[in-house]
């Protein structure tokens, strides 16, 4: 069985550049995202790059990731960045954010010349959380100072020099605050927003606009009471010292099942939960424009994915919110980014949740292994999107409906294209049905030939692990339109479309 869907591509109708950052990525210190994950150490067994599990970066390095976010999440909320600088052997080890929920404490030996320095091997911009919960407007200023200032201009860039690092870091994204709704602070929105103003403009006072950028906390999910009250709030303000780059949103799929066990109509469910993030989108900046008609602020998804019950990963549980991923997680991944390129003019980053041993994991490690997960085809697969022009894509297919949701499309797509290559990315929702895709286009011709890249297996449950690494992998062929422009994707697959 199969059904059918018809695909256009308009190339009348765009909205600009698709930014690479919507394509970034977040590595939290929570469980074993670093140690034993990214980070094994210098004098590990395990070949690494300055401590960094060489696999990992070699990996990461090949999807282009444009922007990696760190300290936290919640993590930054008790993070004194001063603890992950100098000598290794001098660094304290500290009780963190994540210890009452695995007594793990947190060693510092990455720090903020270690992780700058893994961004440099892959070719990413760092964005900090600032921890703006348990520490001063002055005390992250001075991080300011000491990461972005030129060379031997004050003793704090000398210090960053004895460190190591005489030239500045020129870290740009910065993040005001992390989930101040929450577990950083329990404040209203007219709390955080007068905090925020506080800290930007202390912080802004060594940059003026030069190259940093904030980030301001924005709301959990659907509260778009927040995103309306915050907006409102800065509108009050008469003198504003700094100007707000963008606002962040957070928004996890919810439980369905768990990566390897989950029914079909699970497979619906999560994948339901997952486009609801077009409301999250459109209904944020719907409220924001309210107040920032000319959008000179972005929207910024910083932390996004699925969120399944932990302990379905290869540490049975040790590594904190470890999971595995299957196709449901890859075809998420796929929807979801497709989501971000249709909305290119309104997402201008975004950060899927996290890179590795945790939320839907690109990767996942341990001692001497490694493996890459569906969902980091899906990244590769995507990457040609990266700073592409969008081509507006119209869909006509089978669609699910549920009780509040939106009809739930049985095909998601988006296109781009660059230097004369189309890139057009799908995916088939159906658990149970071959899709047979028409294509057509608006304002000129497709190019004939390609190559046609499909994440697919035949078991939707199937994942990635230690003992079968390559189980679940892309394959790719060569592709002639000159015909019908027909392709099929199998049920719950993943694809990639390049022509020219």
């Amino acid at each position: 069985m199969a059904h059918k869907a018809d695909l256009l591509l308009d190339f009348g109708a765009s909205l600009g550049e698709i930014s690479p950052m919507i394509y970034g990525h977040f590595a939290e210190h929570i469980g074993g995202v670093y140690y034993d994950g990214l980070w094994v150490g210098e004098d590990s067994k395990v070949e690494n790059v300055r401590g960094f599990r060489k696999a990992l970066v070699d990996s990461f390095k090949k999807i282009s990731p444009p922007v990696l976010r760190w300290p936290g999440g919640c993590f930054a909320e008790t993070y004194d960045w001063r603890d992950g600088i100098g000598p290794k052997e001098n660094r304290p080890e500290r009780v963190n954010w994540w210890y009452t929920f695995d007594k793990r404490t947190e060693t510092n030996q990455v720090g903020t010349h270690e992780f700058c320095d893994f961004c440099e091997m892959v070719g990413a911009e760092p964005y900090f959380a600032a921890n703006m919960t348990s520490t001063t407007p002055l005390h992250i200023r001075n991080w300011a100072e000491y990461v972005n200032l030129p060379e031997n201009l004050t003793t704090l860039t000398r210090e960053r020099a004895q460190n190591g690092h005489p030239a500045p870091f020129d870290v740009k994204y910065w993040g005001i605050g992390n989930e101040n709704w929450g577990g950083g602070g329990q404040m209203s929105p007219e709390m955080y927003m007068r905090e925020y103003m506080r800290y930007s403009a202390v912080i802004n006072s060594l940059d003026r606009g030069r190259i940093m950028k904030f980030i301001m906390c924005g709301a959990n999910g659907h509260d778009i009471d927040w995103t309306r009250r915050i907006m409102q709030e800065m509108a009050k303000t008469k003198y504003p010292e700094a100007a707000t780059w963008g606002m962040s949103v957070h928004y996890y799929c919810g439980t369905a099942g768990t990566p390897q066990e989950f029914t079909k109509d699970q497979w619906y469910e999560l994948l339901f939960k997952a486009d609801f993030m077009r409301r999250i989108v459109d209904d944020h900046r719907a409220a924001m424009d309210e107040f920032d008609p000319e959008r000179k602020i972005a929207l910024v998804v910083d932390e996004w994915g699925c969120w399944h019950k932990d302990g379905t990963g290869p540490s049975g549980g040790y590594n904190l919110f470890e999971q595995q991923s299957s196709m449901r997680d890859a075809v998420v991944a796929a929807l979801t980014l497709n989501i971000f390129n249709n909305r290119s003019d309104v997402v201008k980053m975004a950060n899927v949740a996290q890179l590795c041993n945790n939320l839907h994991s690109l990767y996942l490690a341990g001692g001497e292994h490694f493996v890459e997960t569906p969902n980091y085809h899906v990244f590769d697969m995507f990457k040609t999107h990266q700073g592409a022009k969008h081509v507006r894509t119209r869909v006509k297919c089978d669609i699910l409906t549920r009780d509040g949701y939106r009809p739930l499309e049985m095909v998601s797509a988006s296109a781009s294209e660059k230097d004369g290559m189309v890139t057009i990315t799908l995916a088939n929702l159906s658990a149970e049905e071959e899709a047979i895709i028409t294509l057509s286009a608006a304002e000129r011709s497709l190019p004939e030939k390609g190559v046609f890249t499909i994440l697919a297996h035949e078991d939707l449950h199937a994942v990635n692990d230690f003992e079968n690494p390559k189980r679940v992998t892309p394959t790719s062929k060569e592709i002639s339109l000159s015909g019908a422009k027909e392709i099929r994707l199998p049920k719950g697959a993943v694809a990639a479309l390049v022509l020219g």
